[in-house]
């Protein structure tokens, strides 16, 4: 199978949390991991929002970065281009989905239809429930 993967399930890896060993799991168990630029600029983005926090000392978001960096290195990343734009413009079933989440919904569909059985990799509520009425296999199941 391959996966989608999206910010809330790369992020609970990068930042260690609960969810973080069966993400990594799953990350490193299928052949072909697609992403979005999205998910490495939300990903970058939490990252630095961890520093000022304090959550974090700017040498772990580094080593953390890099870490993303040699891993994502080893994925297919997806641009957000017009198609994608077109697309997260559009409606999706369910309940409203932000912006952020419209734009890797867009970017899952399109890859979809060029990768048949791709299915998606989030930790996050709403992407997954839209997803799963979109017909879409989810992981973790």
């Amino acid at each position: 199978m391959s996966l989608y993967a999206e910010s809330s399930a790369v992020l609970a890896w990068l930042l260690d949390e609960d969810a973080a060993r069966t993400v990594l799991e799953l990350l490193t168990a299928e052949q072909l991991i697609i992403a979005s630029d999205l998910t490495l600029i939300e990903c970058d983005r939490a990252l630095h929002r961890a520093v000022v926090l304090g959550e974090l000392t700017e040498a772990d978001a580094a080593d953390r970065r890099a870490h993303l960096a040699t891993v994502s290195s080893h994925w297919t990343l997806l641009r957000i281009g017009p198609e994608v734009v077109e697309r997260a413009r559009q409606p999706f079933p369910g309940l409203p989905i932000r912006t952020l989440d419209a734009i890797h919904l867009a970017s899952l569909l399109i890859a979809r239809s060029a990768i048949p059985g791709l299915a998606l990799l989030s930790l996050d509520a709403r992407v997954r429930d839209t997803a799963a009425q979109l017909g879409i296999e989810l992981r973790p199941a």
